[in-house]
């Protein structure tokens, strides 16, 4: 029966994976429902299969075979507001502010199972949403010659093996193959450019352009009202990395967790296409503009190394009722300096969208209340840095900034073998304000860019909603 039901979990969450990211950087935030319902501080609790990505050690604990299955609803409300985009040229760049340029509701699914070997060996796989963001801005907003829309995609495949040495010691391993696919879109500054060829150090490149027009039959004229070209970047890639985990039990109340998830290198391949083709109302005109940006439609290459998370946590058990957790994460930003867009195969220039991240610390703080036998209710708090280092460096594609996330849960048993988990999150996002100019032109060779500034404030919050069956055989 398993073999038959994977492939169609795996389908499904290929095909669900839109949201917008809330964690830090492009990291998606919940894995677990019954982890989200303490803001994620249950790493050390592992009371269920999501333990595989928490700390795959605290599989150890697990009993018989388990299967967990959920979803987050992704609610995201987000608006910004231009305060003064201009093209490489200093002019403004026209156009307004986006609206509905997030999706109104998304979903992320997640799917753990695991099998006791033995008293010593517990095998499990997890099937999660590691990244992931979705934003489309359209053609007309102030800072489309910086990006249009945006679309991160990505599912990992995690199976793991805990080792329980003792009744205080507790080793786990897992291996991931983590899919990544990813879209970017940004306009071309027809205008911006037409109007820098008038300066008299580009008198020869004026010359040509309009030469060519007119040996074409075009009309030079319509230069005059030229509009926005636009160039669209699809890539994608497999790759894979470990993760390690550690479980030190101190006595039946009380334990603590390290767990370590490593960094994972992508070299995304795909196409890129440039198009002029509503530039103007002459396709003579548009196919000049096309000719003379030297942008060709060609392969594209995105290299890139995700970020490896250091993790320690705690659980204790109060008394009957009442258990307090803890985690503490730390990610390893910084190995995302700038990105690259590359052009194999052309005399193209990469465009280099400016990051320089820093390395980020969460903390987050839970606790559990026994109701009764039925019902455990669950509450958390969690700040996760964000890490962009400066609006100076804070390009549309993330508009990202330091966040509080208050959670709610429950889980109800429904029978001996059967539960179910509910959670509810709010994350509050600080302001965002943008900055951000690219270091290239479209007249240049050596690179490929627009030269913009986009400058505005970005304000989000995110409401979560949760559900997941649990059950035993």
């Amino acid at each position: 029966m398993q073999r038959k039901i994977l492939p169609l979990v795996i389908a499904a969450a290929i095909g669900a994976l839109s949201f917008n990211a809330h964690a830090s950087g492009y990291r998606f935030g919940s894995q677990s429902v019954s982890a989200q319902g303490t803001a994620d501080a249950s790493g050390a609790e592992a009371n269920d299969p999501s333990t595989i990505f928490y700390n795959p050690a605290g599989l150890s604990r697990l009993e018989g075979t388990q299967i967990s299955a959920g979803a987050t609803f992704v609610v995201p409300h987000s608006t910004y507001n231009d305060t003064g985009s201009t093209r490489f040229v200093g002019s403004p760049t026209g156009g307004g502010n986006p609206s509905d340029y997030v999706p109104s509701v998304k979903t992320a699914p997640s799917i753990y199972a695991s099998t006791k070997i033995n008293d010593q060996w517990t095998a499990g796989i997890g099937l999660f949403v590691p990244y992931g963001s979705k934003l489309d801005y359209g053609d007309t907003w102030a800072g489309r010659y910086a990006l249009t829309d945006v679309m991160l995609k990505s599912v990992t495949l995690n199976p793991s093996l805990s080792f329980k040495v003792n009744e205080r010691h507790a080793f786990g391993f897992g291996v991931s193959a983590e899919f990544m696919k990813a879209e970017l879109g940004q306009g071309v500054d027809v205008r911006g450019t037409i109007a820098q060829l008038q300066s008299p150090a580009n008198a020869a490149q004026r010359q040509a352009l309009l030469a060519g027009i007119v040996a074409a039959g075009g009309n030079p004229a319509l230069l005059a009202t030229a509009g926005d070209g636009h160039g669209s970047n699809s890539v994608k890639d497999w790759g894979y990395g470990f993760n390690l985990g550690y479980m030190f039990t101190v006595d039946e109340s009380t334990r603590f967790g390290l767990s370590y998830r490593s960094s994972i290198a992508h070299k995304l391949k795909g196409s890129t296409v440039w198009e002029f083709s509503n530039s103007t109302t002459d396709p003579v005109v548009n196919a000049a503009l096309k000719s003379a940006s030297h942008r060709v439609n060609s392969a594209a290459l995105v290299k890139l190394r995700t970020p490896e998370t250091i993790s320690g946590n705690i659980f204790h058990q109060f008394d009957s009722k009442w258990a307090g957790m803890a985690d503490i994460t730390w990610s390893r930003h910084n190995r995302m300096g700038d990105l690259l867009i590359e052009f194999p195969g052309t005399p193209e220039g990469a465009e280099v969208i400016r990051q320089q991240w820093k390395n980020t610390m969460r903390l987050s703080l839970g606790t559990s209340y026994a109701y009764s036998d039925s019902l455990t209710l669950r509450a958390g708090i969690a700040h996760d840095e964000s890490p962009v280092v400066s609006a100076e460096l804070r390009h549309p594609a993330l508009p990202d900034s330091d966040r509080l996330q208050y959670s709610f849960g429950a889980k109800w048993k429904l029978n001996d073998r059967s539960s179910i988990d509910m959670a509810y999150s709010y994350l509050d996002f600080k302001d965002a304000p943008l900055n951000y100019t690219n270091l290239c032109n479209t007249l240049s060779r050596t690179c490929t860019g627009n030269g913009e500034t986009t400058r505005g404030v970005a304000q989000t919050h995110i409401s979560l909603l949760g559900l997941s069956y649990n059950y035993k055989f």
